[in-house]
């Protein structure tokens, strides 16, 4: 049997990106052979096997034939006769076609090597209108190779379109979709993934809330504060800052519509309600202790830090605001809820006398 480095590690190898997971291709082998030789097998529709001591994923050789409809519809051959170049012209793009012998050579049989030095993403055959994932996956390279300089090949965007038009993008699932939006957030250029879906007709279908409202313009002045975006929590800064204009009546719908983790939900609701009041004008003791409970942040101060990081980004006035919300909170918290207690208030009598203490814990600094 002979293995191959293939796809994505080959193609950023090649572009000195950092190489985030490794995966192989097996030719010539069998299910039973690589179970002998202690891998172990984790692939349900076809073999893909772990690495007895690396972990990371070989696949045999094989080759697809559609049987259905959607990303799923397929029937695989992974007999030992299939050829490396048969397992690499099923993939979706000339620059994930690509595969790396033992001796670091170079197997590139559709020319991927041309199109990464042109900046194309390119389809590799006709075979790429058969699974209406490639869609999202060519829009989320798009976006990720955008800074240096990618786009997509106009006959790839043409056939991206025309399978919107007939409907099999309406075959994904919900899953399958936040997923590839999610990568995008991580890959920082999300605007970049959105045009794509404008550019393709496909935006009413993935992301309708966004119609309204989204332009070029929108996406030039979105990409300037996806730029300052950084730390841990910035795939959901990103989330905010991309859907900031959604209303947020419109949250839960949207929500429902892509299955959101209730961490982005949450953090879009806060946001939207309270980002425009704030950016207007300076907020009122009340609308600052609004803030701080719609938060929860006696129990889940993470969420306002969220918040506040978001909120920052939108220019020098809404970060010195943030700076003074953060030095509030920080006085309500340290009211003893205790020490209330203790001076004789009781039942509904504690949670008044709370309100009156942070209220004036807030005014406090917003009046210095």
């Amino acid at each position: 049997m002979k293995v191959y480095l293939v796809g994505g590690a080959v193609r950023d190898k090649l572009l000195k990106r950092p190489i985030k997971e490794c995966d192989y291709v097996v030719v010539g082998s069998t299910p039973a052979e690589l179970i002998s030789l202690g891998y172990q097998q984790v692939g349900n529709d076809f073999p893909v096997f772990l690495h007895p001591k690396t972990k990371d994923e070989y696949a045999l050789a094989r080759t697809e034939r559609k049987s259905g409809q959607g990303y799923t519809g397929f029937i695989c051959d992974f007999a030992p006769e299939v050829t490396l170049e048969e397992d690499l012209v099923r993939r979706d793009l000339t620059v994930n076609a690509m595969a790396e012998d033992e001796n670091g050579n170079i197997i590139d049989p559709f020319n991927g090597q041309t199109d990464l030095a042109n900046k194309l993403l390119r389809h590799v055959s006709d075979a790429f209108c058969e699974d209406p994932l490639r869609i999202l996956r060519v829009a989320r390279f798009a976006a990720r190779y955008h800074y240096l300089g990618f786009t997509i090949a106009p006959e790839t965007q043409q056939l991206m379109q025309q399978m919107v038009a007939r409907g099999e993008i309406n075959t994904l699932t919900k899953e399958r979709i936040w997923l590839e939006i999610e990568k995008s957030l991580e890959d920082g250029a999300i605007n970049v993934f959105t045009d794509v879906l404008a550019e393709i007709n496909a935006l009413p279908i993935i992301l309708p809330a966004l119609i309204d409202f989204w332009s070029q313009e929108y996406s030039c002045k979105l990409a300037e504060l996806l730029s300052k975006t950084s730390g841990e929590q910035q795939k959901i800064v990103r989330f905010c800052l991309w859907l900031k204009d959604i209303l947020p009546e419109q949250i839960n719908s949207l929500s429902a519509h892509l299955r959101i983790p209730n961490t982005y939900s949450n953090a879009l609701y806060l946001f939207n309600r309270f980002a425009p009041i704030f950016s207007k004008s300076a907020p009122c003791t009340q609308q600052v202790l609004d803030l701080l409970n719609t938060a929860d942040v006696w129990r889940r101060p993470e969420r306002l830090t969220l918040f506040l990081a978001t909120f920052k980004l939108l220019g020098d006035s809404q970060s010195s605001l943030a700076n003074n919300i953060e030095l509030a909170s920080e006085h309500a918290l340290a009211i003893n809820v205790q020490a209330i207690i203790q001076q004789g208030y009781k039942g509904a009598e504690i949670k008044q006398q709370l309100d009156i203490e942070r209220e004036k814990a807030i005014n406090d600094v917003f009046s210095n």
